[in-house]
């Protein structure tokens, strides 16, 4: 691997911001950090990340980490330094930093060794930005595509079972998202709206903890519109797989209210979808 004396880097380093090593010789003040720098070999300033990280201060790390990736790009030490800021980045929360910095590395190495670890890392950085579900779920989305490609692409790697949890995770809350606006509509009887947003948590996210709530709004809906027959196979589905539910409870409550109770059509696109359900 090759590396630079101390001072032939300096006067390499010098010339490309085009201030002369003499300059830099006749003035003591100058400090050659601030010119974004560091004099050290790559081997040296990985070591000194290391120790940096080691003593709690992530912050001088990953300084360490970026220099190494600046004045040694394409080399090994930088290749292992952009391993070392990704991670460094994403335990200091600054997670975009992390994203970029990781499919920066995974563009340039795709099937390096360290792959699967930074893929990991990108779709944690991503997992960190999921916010409450009354905000945007882009994070969400981004977070299952990432982690996806953990799972499918690294199968036996060390970091598959978290990132199926991290997507479990993540479909829960773009399930979330939908039911929220699905509630929204139906507090304004934009019945059809509501229904469309239900019916999207039940076939899109089977198996999120957003289902009994999504069928039960549906058994509500479709009963709201006259639409009997589906709000009773919406909560035949829902006593099926949920029956101790206290979803179930209250739909069979509200059919029982008009005379009916739960009965499944298996023509209806309810009952097909209910077949992806846990407790089908």
């Amino acid at each position: 691997m090759r590396s630079f004396t101390r001072i032939g880097f300096l006067a390499i380093a010098l010339i490309g911001t085009g201030v002369g090593l003499a300059a830099c010789q006749s003035d003591k003040d100058i400090d050659i950090t601030k010119l974004g720098f560091e004099a050290e070999s790559p081997e040296v300033l990985y070591n000194q990340g290391l120790a940096n990280m080691k003593a709690g201060n992530m912050a001088e790390a990953g300084r360490k980490f970026d220099a190494i990736d600046k004045q040694n790009p394409f080399t090994e030490w930088g290749r292992k330094a952009l391993v070392m800021s990704t991670f460094v980045k994403q335990r200091m929360g600054r997670n975009d930093d992390a994203i970029s910095v990781g499919n920066r590395y995974l563009k340039q190495y795709p099937k390096s060794q360290d792959s699967a670890y930074v893929q990991y890392l990108v779709g944690l950085s991503y997992s960190k930005q999921i916010s409450d579900v009354t905000q945007d779920q882009k994070a969400a989305a981004n977070t299952i595509a990432a982690m996806s490609i953990v799972v499918k692409d690294y199968p036996d790697s060390e970091y598959v079972e978290d990132a199926q949890a991290k997507i479990r995770f993540a479909r829960d809350q773009l399930a979330g998202k939908e039911m929220q606006i699905g509630r929204y509509y139906l507090e304004r009887k934009e019945y059809l709206a509501a229904i469309q947003r239900f019916r999207n948590v039940v076939e899109t996210y089977p198996n999120t903890n957003q289902v009994e709530e999504a069928l039960a709004r549906l058994t509500e809906t479709y009963y709201a519109m006259g639409i009997v027959e589906e709000a009773q196979t919406a909560a035949a589905v829902l006593g099926r797989n949920y029956p101790d539910s206290q979803w179930y409870a209250d739909s069979y409550k509200l059919l029982q209210s008009g005379g009916v109770q739960p009965r499944e059509n298996r023509g209806s696109w309810i009952s097909r979808a209910g077949a992806k359900l846990i407790g089908a």
